[in-house]
This record gives structure tokens, sequence and C-alpha cells, in this order.
């Protein structure tokens, strides 16, 4: 049977330590589990949101054989080689319009936990992928959900690429913090990084009732990369649009200024067709 101390250049994460480190009495996060394996942490708390879990629940698995990203696509990492983990959260405060804004404001806060912990400079790929010279390295996943009887919550999901080599990337196009030159790929402190940096923004984004123009829209214009460049945005059912991607609107959709005029789009799959000007 494999012992939690084999792969010592990849350790466990310490499901008590993190509890110490990120449980407060009025913070965020009101629980912490750590899970061996799992098929999706994020099918997990919408599955445990539905059943009466309060919100705060942290769940990061060591394993994630199913994870899903935008348009349902699905990848498995190798054991310990990245971060997966999803938070269950209810933004009371904030009206649904502008509840588009939490992935991107979950973005905005794996950048800046990115820097601080790791040294790198990332950058936004519209809506939520993270970049590090134009290579994946992260990404963010959120999902509303309406349990009979009581209020909408959402599931935010994050996985970040911390220790894969090169083979163990699911594309050409993908890499991981180690490839990049991480100061450290230790994923206790990344993760901890990351999600004091998530409450500070989640808890001010709430307390500004989720208005994007208190300074939310401004930090993900300023580390978005797909602004200023050309695009093609491959819908969700069918067709594309091609064009200049030239903002974000007020509602968090990419604006785009093609040859049907502009448009803005709430969601699709970027592709950046050459670099910024």
């Amino acid at each position: 049977m494999p012992s939690r101390f084999d792969q010592l250049d990849r350790p466990p994460l310490d499901e008590r330590a993190l509890t110490r480190a990120l449980v407060r009495p009025d913070g965020l996060y009101r629980e912490v589990r750590v899970v061996a394996a799992t098929g999706s942490t994020n099918a997990d708390l919408v599955g445990l949101g539905r059943k009466g879990a309060e919100p705060g629940l942290l769940l990061a698995a060591e394993h994630q054989r199913q994870g899903r990203g935008r348009l349902d696509r699905t990848w498995q990492a190798p054991k310990r080689a990245g971060l997966t983990f999803s938070v269950l959260v209810q933004p009371d405060r904030v009206p649904s319009t502008r509840w588009p804004w939490l992935p991107l404001l979950t973005g905005v806060a794996v950048v800046e936990a990115l820097a601080r912990a790791t040294d790198l400079d990332a950058r936004l790929k519209w809506p939520n992928d993270v970049l590090i010279d134009d290579y994946k390295v992260a990404g963010v996943l959120v999902e509303r959900i309406e349990p009979a009887g009581r209020r909408p919550m959402a599931v935010v999901g994050v996985g970040i690429n911390v220790s894969n080599t090169a083979a163990e990337l699911p594309t050409a196009d993908s890499s991981s913090l180690a490839l990049q030159g991480a100061t450290t790929v230790d994923r206790s402190v990344i993760l901890r990084v990351v999600c004091r940096t998530l409450e500070s923004l989640y808890v001010a984004w709430c307390e500004e009732s989720g208005d994007p123009d208190e300074g939310l829209a401004d930090s993900y214009r300023r580390r978005c990369s797909t602004l200023g460049r050309a695009v093609r945005v491959e819908l969700p059912r069918q067709g594309s649009v091609t064009g200049q991607a030239v903002d974000v609107d007020a509602s968090g959709r990419l604006v785009v200024v093609g040859s049907a005029g502009r448009v803005a789009l709430g969601a699709g799959d970027v592709v950046h067709l050459r670099e910024r000007t």
C-alpha cells in the first residue's frame, strides 16, 4: 500500500496545519478538509452544498481524477504535482447580476498570490486562465448552486500546476510553476497564500456589494493579457467571433471589436492570435 511518505519531493498537505493557518472565527474559511483522491473537488462541494454544508468549507485533493474546467473539459494531474481545491461561499450581499465577477476576482487573487509566494509574473487570459509567458499554469471554475430551501451559494474551484514536469502536462501550451522558475514549489505555502489573498479580495468585494467599479474591474484589466490582442473566441454552442479584445465591461464580459462590430461575450474559449500591441 502506498505510504504518505512516498514521493518525498512532493510532500502531502497537512490538514491540521492548514486549519490552524486559515480558519479564524470571523474569517472566510470555517473548515479545511484534505482528501487523498477524488473525481472533482468542485463536484464534491456542489453535492455537499446541496445536502446542507455551510459556506466556508475548503476542500483540497492530493489527486483529482476528473478535474473539470470551462466548457466541461476534463483532465487528470499526477498525485501531489499540483493544487486542486474548492471553496463553498455565499455572497449574500452581492446582487446575482454581479456574481459573474467572482471567477474574475478569483483569477486576480491567484495572480497576486503567485507573485507573493513564487516571484512569478503571471497574467490572466479572459475569463479565468492564469498564464506565464503565454503558458497556462492555472485555471478557475466557479459554479452557482441553489440548494432547496436555502440561499444560493457558489463553489469556487482552483487548479494550479505546481511541480509538473513537461511530460506530465496535459497540453503543449501548458506549464507549471516549477518549469517557470518558481522560488518555491511548496504546495502548502502556495495554498495558504492563495487562500489568504482570495479571502481578502472576496471580503472586500462583498463589502462593496460586488461593485466592480470599486477597484476590481481595474485590477482585472491591468492583469489581463487578452486586452489589446487580436483574438478568436470559440463560442460554447457553435461559431466564433474574431477581432480585437478592447475591454471587460461592467458585467465581466469580454468586449471584442471585429467585422460584425462591437460585441460583448459572456462565455467562450479565447485564442490569442498574436502578441499584445
